[in-house]
């Protein structure tokens, strides 16, 4: 299993889910916490004097960084006795859809529980994922809702 993946367009969430709880239960793990982010209805804050309903979100991936990254945080997992799967959507998705799913497993609950909250605000912060929004089919970088990764030189 790829316990990091990347998809065009938005995540099968279910599949994705009943694949996680299958692996979790064969590796005979009591805990599984998911977290799944939802693409929301939101207006845009980009475009000066005027709001925009932004339609879709979309997402640009640099797939190496992300992969040292997660293989860091992979690390601290294993260390506690946990490990970490992860989905991300690349290019556009919708509103209702999902463009991010995480997954904490472990034999007891504790290790996820502490893991959990940490690596998804680490992922908000650091992961080198960029949000565009998708305003009368043009994308718009989502500067008001992002986050200089830090080491990033001039775009820092």
């Amino acid at each position: 299993m790829q316990y990091l993946r990347l998809y065009q367009g938005a995540l099968p969430t279910s599949e994705i889910y009943a694949e996680w709880e299958t692996f979790a239960k064969e590796r005979n793990c009591g805990a599984l916490c998911v977290f799944t982010g939802i693409v929301r209805q939101e207006e845009s804050k980009e475009i000066e004097s005027t709001e925009f309903i932004v339609s879709a979100l979309s997402f640009d991936v640099y797939e190496p960084l992300l992969r040292k990254w997660f293989e860091s945080w992979q690390a601290k997992a294993t260390q506690m006795g946990a490990l970490l799967l992860m989905a991300h959507s690349v290019g556009d998705v919708a509103r209702t859809q999902s463009s991010y799913m995480c997954a904490v497993i472990s034999r007891q609950r504790r290790a996820a529980l502490a893991l959990y909250e940490d690596f998804i605000e680490d992922f908000k912060a650091n992961a080198p994922i960029w949000k565009y929004d998708v305003i009368e089919g043009k994308r718009v970088f989502a500067m008001s809702r992002s986050t200089p990764i830090e080491g990033s030189g001039v775009l820092g």
